[in-house]
């Protein structure tokens, strides 16, 4: 496969439609309405996503089968997939002189500086499922509210809530042998919470190449304070250091904010100083999927074995805005296919019903979805996004965490004394209970489908007097909470009854 490379997706700002009865041609039905528009407002010729009809069968692959070898197997299912229906667009391209990279995860290639003419060729191909821009866009981010009232020491009431505190008592469990991922804005790696929980830190020397990778290769619109296509991990914003420390955050000194702090972190850069594009996170995805060495190989220098057990997602991408539910779809059936597990905030757009609209939070059969609470007296955030999911309809959260207020690390190597409120907060609880999960039961591990049944299962229900999507409130789930507050402590003492 020719130029392997890749890079990131985001929150976008809306557009108007106009009036493109002027640029029809066979196979525009393909051709995404974002990017239609973008032809017909600008003479620059723009980037484009292309997306190639054939997908990859994972039927062959076993849940049955060692971690290592699922992954390898759908690494290898992938890989062939996009090598053998790329190869003659890929020539095309070549032969056009235009730029273009290869992702085998979703089996896309990403071409730069595509003009009308040659938008029509492409999208007129039999081999072409769709093609979509790649807009650059500031993401929103979750705000601080007002100072927590607790002493700062010791696991936070967030950890509690959640039953977390008690599974490190009574089962001595932390998340160990567990790795967890998230792909943000960067982690201060450094930072005295976090750096022993690191993978690439072996306690005297840190290696960084299959821990890491930056998919921000340069500016797309931000200012990062870090530059670009790092080797060594930083964080130019915040936002990636505070959602990984509330999966392992541990400094030894009473700031327990993790709630795996026995597990072991990797991440990626998905963002420059807050600005992504569609192309940055699937080039998070397939690096989870198969880690390579910053600057090295996406298939020749691939680690499949080196992949994540379970991943963070505090970001989304709404339908309204370029992203249909395609980008994801593919994605997330080869992390389910290959036992990887993934978590997704359910957006900050309530308190309406409906508001379950960014990708990839939206596909409910796909990932687990995390609504937020606020930890002290139970409730749901006012801005939780609801369900129903506007993609499928169906309910939405799954679950709930805490995600108002909470306390962890920031970049400049402290604490956010002014907790920060989201769902991107709620999320990484999740993946602290899996991770928990996973290490107190090893013949769990990979099994995504029985995990997200056990989760919602143990959940603690609540019922809410709005009612959404014609589920009434007053039943579990319902689109507030989804099927309750999750409880790692309940779910492991179910196991352990069993």
């Amino acid at each position: 496969m020719k130029g392997t490379t890749v890079r990131g997706l985001v929150v976008l700002s809306a557009f108007c439609l106009v009036n493109i009865s002027s640029f029809g041609f066979e196979g525009q039905s393909k051709v995404s309405s974002w990017l239609l528009e973008k032809y017909q407002r600008s003479e620059e010729n723009p980037t484009v996503l292309i997306y190639m009809k054939e997908e990859a069968d994972f039927s062959s692959v076993s849940s049955k089968s060692n971690r290592n070898e699922r992954l390898r197997k759908v690494f290898n299912q992938l890989v062939k997939t996009a090598e053998r229906s790329q190869s003659s667009l890929l020539n095309w391209l070549d032969s056009q002189k235009i730029t273009a990279r290869s992702y085998y995860v979703s089996n896309l290639i990403v071409a730069e500086n595509v003009s009308k003419n040659q938008l029509e060729t492409i999208a007129s191909r039999e081999d072409v499922l769709r093609v979509v821009g790649n807009p650059s866009l500031k993401n929103r981010m979750p705000s601080t509210t007002f100072p927590s009232v607790e002493i700062p020491r010791g696991p936070g009431a967030n950890l509690v809530r959640t039953g977390a505190t008690k599974v490190w008592e009574e089962y001595k469990v932390k998340g160990e042998k567990i790795i967890v991922a998230g792909q943000d804005t960067g982690v201060r790696w450094d930072h005295k919470a976090l750096k022993s929980h690191y993978r690439g830190w072996n306690g005297s020397q840190a290696d960084h190449r299959y821990s890491w990778h930056d998919a921000v290769h340069k500016s797309i619109g931000g200012s990062s304070s870090c530059g670009y296509d790092l080797s060594v991990p930083c964080d130019d914003h915040n936002h990636g250091t505070h959602t990984i420390g509330t999966i392992v955050g541990d400094d030894n000194e009473g700031n327990q904010i993790g709630m795996a702090p026995g597990a072991k972190w990797i991440a990626c850069r998905n963002m420059d100083d807050g600005i992504g594009s569609p192309e940055m996170y699937t080039e998070c995805f397939q690096w989870f999927l198969a880690p390579w060495p910053q600057g090295g190989d996406p298939i020749k220098d691939a680690a499949p074995e080196m992949a994540p057990h379970v991943i963070n997602n505090s970001w989304g991408c709404p339908k309204s805005e370029g992203c249909e539910g395609g980008e994801f779809e593919r994605i997330l059936k080869a992390t389910r296919a290959a036992g990887i597990f993934v978590v997704v905030s359910a957006g900050n757009e309530g308190s309406s019903c409906s508001t379950i609209k960014d990708g990839p939070a939206f596909h409910s059969d796909l990932v687990l979805s995390v609504g937020a609470i606020n930890h002290r007296d139970d409730a749901i955030a006012s801005f939780s996004s609801r369900g129903p999911s506007i993609f499928d309809k169906k309910i939405g959260p799954h679950v709930t965490a805490p995600g108002v207020d909470v306390r962890s690390a920031v970049k400049n190597g402290g604490y956010a004394e002014y907790g920060w409120s989201g769902t991107s907060m709620a999320g990484p609880h999740l993946v602290g209970v899996v991770a928990l999960l996973w290490s107190a039961e090893p013949a769990l591990v990979g099994k995504v489908i029985e995990t997200e049944s056990l989760i919602k299962q143990t959940a603690e229900p609540k019922t809410s007097s709005q009612s959404c999507g014609g589920v009434s409130g007053a039943t579990t789930p319902n689109n507030t909470f989804g099927h309750g507050i999750a409880n790692i402590y309940e779910l492991i003492k179910l196991l352990d009854v069993n």
